[in-house]
């Protein structure tokens, strides 16, 4: 089924692209991680409209949170287009799909009929004191859905139902499923010149600057549209198979730190002087400022990737075998245990955040002992549920999407 892609692929994919990368892992746990320190702070947002609010708010979150949301969940999407295209080598188009379904599938189903509606049932208690209803009673009106269309890849909807933190995991099941098929036409050992000096960063940036001004940015989605994840995705399935794109990144990873915070605070400029909506405004103003978010977003990435990216040391000869071998990594064990609970943790971090929020932001104490608490107590409920109720079973491994 695979074969016509294989052999080219192999070519020009050398086993330095097969080796782990640990800086992927590390990416994917400080956004996973970071999550909880990013929602924790929407408490206290002036202007986002998260589950439980603080009475007292700051539009300082807003600046702040924008240094995560150009980059962060790109990252995701593109670590995620990199595993992809080993998977699928690996695997094939339909083992690839089957461990899509088994992994993204069955969490996003067991997560929304369990704990993904409580920051909307959250939501309802602390805007009105009087609002007594259960949650297993909210749980059936959450679930009263009906299929809709236009909103793809999200086809229900209903009064109280939503995705959630979740929506991450629709919209990358639905990318791979779309991906699968295709992967044996795509023709990445035709597209090395896109390594090429300059190249490198202006062509991904013109896409997403395309994607950005066209279709607008969507808040519900940490401020990228939909369809620009779908680049990221795709970029990263690219970036895996040739190590060429790999030697990119390194190469122009410092001239792309510049250029991104660069571009980064003329987005903050030209986002805070906009009127309307300038997330899905067709202003020439409104345009101008989704063309250099887009733009910087790439740039960040390149810089971060890159900038982490340290290729394998060569492998030990003969007489270097003599010598004393290096001790491991003390935090090896801990960082093998934190990345296999990457996704776990996700699904568990935002119904956790809000329900200490919804106890938090009744306390007598200034914004930044509750914010606080909450980044604190979250992370340890987050763990405990994690350690406790869900990696040590066949069944909640499986439940929560864990080999």
């Amino acid at each position: 089924m695979l074969t016509g892609m294989t052999a080219p692929r192999e070519s020009v994919s050398t086993a330095t692209s097969r080796r782990r990368r640990p800086e992927l892992d590390a990416i994917r746990l400080v956004v996973v991680l970071g999550l909880v320190f990013f929602h924790s702070a929407l408490v206290f947002d002036e202007r986002d409209d998260f589950y439980v609010k603080n009475a007292e708010t700051t539009e300082a979150v807003t600046w702040v949170a924008g240094l995560g949301v150009v980059w962060a969940m790109p990252a995701l999407f593109l670590i995620a287009g990199l595993g992809s295209w080993h998977s699928i080598q690996r695997r094939g188009a339909r083992g690839f799909v089957r461990e899509r379904l088994l992994r993204l599938g069955v969490p996003l189903l067991f997560a929304t009929l369990t704990i993904v509606p409580v920051p909307q049932w959250l939501r309802l208690k602390a805007a009105d004191p009087g609002y007594d209803e259960s949650y297993p009673r909210f749980l059936l009106r959450f679930l009263d859905v009906h299929l809709e269309l236009t909103d793809f890849p999200f086809l229900l909807e209903g009064e109280h139902f939503e995705t959630g933190h979740l929506w991450f995991v629709v919209l990358l099941l639905a990318f791979s499923l779309m991906l699968a098929p295709l992967a044996a036409r795509v023709p990445v050992e035709r597209l090395s010149w896109l390594a090429r000096r300059g190249v490198f960063l202006v062509v991904p940036a013109l896409l997403l600057m395309v994607i950005s001004a066209l279709l607008g940015m969507e808040e519900a989605f940490a401020g990228w549209s939909r369809w620009a994840y779908l680049l990221f995705f795709v970029f990263g399935f690219v970036l895996a198979a040739d190590d060429r794109f790999r030697a990119a990144m390194r190469r122009d990873a410092k001239v792309a730190a510049v250029a991104g915070l660069v571009l980064f605070c003329g987005t903050g400029l030209l986002l805070g002087s906009a009127d309307g909506e300038p997330f899905t405004d067709m202003t020439v103003h409104a345009i101008a400022a989704r063309l250099v978010f887009a733009a910087a977003g790439w740039c960040w990435l390149v810089a971060i990737l890159g900038l982490l990216d340290r290729p394998a040391a060569p492998p030990r000869t003969q007489r270097d075998s003599a010598d004393p071998p290096s001790a491991e990594p003390r935090n090896r064990p801990v960082l093998a245990y934190l990345a296999a609970a990457a996704l776990p943790l996700y699904i568990l971090h935002q119904p956790i955040v809000v329900a200490v929020a919804y106890f938090a932001v009744r306390w007598p104490a200034p914004m930044i002992v509750k914010y606080l608490a909450i980044v604190a107590l979250s992370f340890a409920i987050m763990f405990a549920a994690y350690d406790l109720l869900v990696r040590r079973t066949p069944v909640t491994r499986f439940l929560f999407g864990m080999r």
